[in-house]
């Protein structure tokens, strides 16, 4: 399900992230529309990265590409959490692949980095992304009103941790 990116990922990638519903739940960082040119420095981005400081895997269906799970390791006095980023494409949704894929991206961090806490930072209103982090075992620690400003509008947005199992 989870893999590291191959080049060859990059059509699927920009089929399936190019799509205003995707876009419209995710940091203005990622365009709209989505072209094959921002996959492609996507998955360069992905492979260079230190993995001392971030993992970003592929979220494979039948052989393809169809969404991206990170996380990024905190720095300073953050140094023992890192952050969760995820999407996956709308023709994938509701079938529970995106909670199976941030369990292991969860899995996958705790095992790698001596972190003891994950978070993820989902706009309010994205209800389905909430629902994978609470599948997931995730806790809501607090709602950031008026935290983002996203296609010109003010929005909440919500933090979700999950602590290392043997966290007191």
């Amino acid at each position: 399900m989870l893999r590291p990116w191959r080049p060859e990922d990059a059509p699927s990638i920009a089929r399936h992230a190019d799509d205003p519903q995707v876009a419209a739940n995710l940091r203005d960082v990622v365009p709209c529309p989505y072209q094959l040119s921002d996959a492609e420095e996507f998955i360069r981005l992905c492979r260079a990265a230190e993995p001392e400081q971030a993992i970003f895997r592929a979220i494979v269906v039948d052989g393809q590409a169809v969404g991206s799970g990170a996380l990024t390791r905190g720095t300073d006095v953050c140094r023992r959490s890192a952050a969760l980023g995820y999407w996956l494409g709308p023709a994938f949704w509701g079938r529970g692949i995106m909670t199976k894929a941030v369990e292991e991206m969860c899995r996958t961090g705790f095992e790698a980095w001596d972190i003891v806490r994950i978070y993820a930072e989902p706009f309010a209103h994205n209800a389905g992304s909430r629902r994978v982090l609470e599948k997931a075992g995730f806790a809501l620690e607090g709602v950031m009103r008026c935290g983002i400003w996203k296609n010109g509008r003010l929005r909440d947005y919500c933090m979700y941790a999950l602590l290392r199992p043997e966290t007191p």
